[in-house]
């Protein structure tokens, strides 16, 4: 369907019993858990189901969980003959499970990668030396030039343009806590550390992508079957050895995802599928434009109600 893009979500989705309802009446969702899990070597359903959120919150364990969260709602869908998207676009993490779902890379060689791109990102910056903070309700320039002014103590970058009004800063921790400071006083409504365990798509990402090069560049890239943007500039890209550059490029830059969202609308999309957990996505697009129909495939309700809109 022309009018119709399915986005996918990244870390800070992830919950203890995700899915867990639509696995009941879906064989398929448990089926491709079960595949995952071979390839992990560890019970990833089980993990979800009955671990620690403390143990799904680790960037190595995250990014395999949701990926596979994503790949089995999507075969989902297809099984129940949902429409075919026009275009695709994932929010940091969510770009690799677009890159399967698209058919550019194999399921299993995306839960390597994304596996060993989690141990490399946490390897970048050790435990408790990088930080990452929303910014609520100040301009992009203002949170721009806040980054500008803290980079004395430290690498800060604003690394999520989630929507208006709603940026992410990351990197060291003295110069993150000097920038919410300072965006505090520029006028901003909240600023908020975030729970993560590394500072994601700053400068101090470069390591991750320098040492997941080697095993990116071993895999078989495929030109996409559904054109998907891009989050490092928000456009789709053909040629799978471009393809591979962004992905390794993505993981030290910013991540544009209004420009994302805007260009799927541009592009004709006027419906957004969030395929996985939650419904992060789906709220940030109706943020971004009130005129574009966001619909979650979380829980069986909503995966049945974005199917009858659809």
């Amino acid at each position: 369907m022309t009018n119709l893009a399915f986005v996918f979500p990244g870390q800070g989705s992830q919950k203890i019993g995700m899915l867990a309802e639509l696995a009941e009446q879906n064989p398929i969702i448990e089926k491709t858990f079960n595949e995952a899990s071979e390839v992990l070597g560890y019970d990833i359903w089980q993990l979800i189901q009955q671990g620690a959120q403390e143990d799904i919150n680790l960037t190595q364990r995250t990014q395999p969980i949701l990926l596979t969260c994503s790949v089995a709602v999507w075969r989902l869908w297809n099984e129940k003959q949902g429409a075919v998207p026009s275009q695709m676009a994932g929010h940091s993490l969510g770009e690799w499970s677009a890159l399967v779902c698209a058919n550019v890379i194999d399921f299993a060689d995306g839960l390597r990668i994304v596996e060993a791109r989690g141990k490399f990102m946490q390897q970048a910056v050790p435990v408790g030396q990088g930080a990452m903070a929303a910014i609520i309700g100040l301009d992009d320039q203002a949170i721009l030039d806040a980054c500008t002014e803290a980079n004395t103590l430290g690498v800060v970058d604003a690394v999520n343009f989630n929507a208006p009004g709603q940026v992410v800063i990351a990197g060291s921790n003295d110069a993150v806590e000097r920038a919410m400071d300072i965006c505090k006083s520029a006028g901003a409504k909240r600023a908020l550390p975030l729970p993560v365990s590394a500072p994601f798509h700053t400068s101090l990402m470069k390591p991750a992508a320098d040492n997941l090069a080697e095993m990116v560049n071993s895999v078989t890239f495929r030109a996409p079957e559904v054109p998907i943007m891009h989050n490092v500039h928000a456009q789709n890209e053909q040629d799978p050895q471009v393809i591979k550059e962004l992905m390794l490029e993505q993981i030290y830059s910013p991540v544009k995802w209004v420009d994302c969202v805007k260009q799927l609308k541009k592009s004709g999309a006027s419906t957004l599928v969030e395929c996985g957990p939650g419904k992060v996505l789906s709220g940030l697009s109706k943020r971004i434009d009130r005129d574009l129909t966001a619909v979650a495939t979380e829980s069986a309700a909503d995966f049945d109600a974005a199917l009858a809109i659809i």
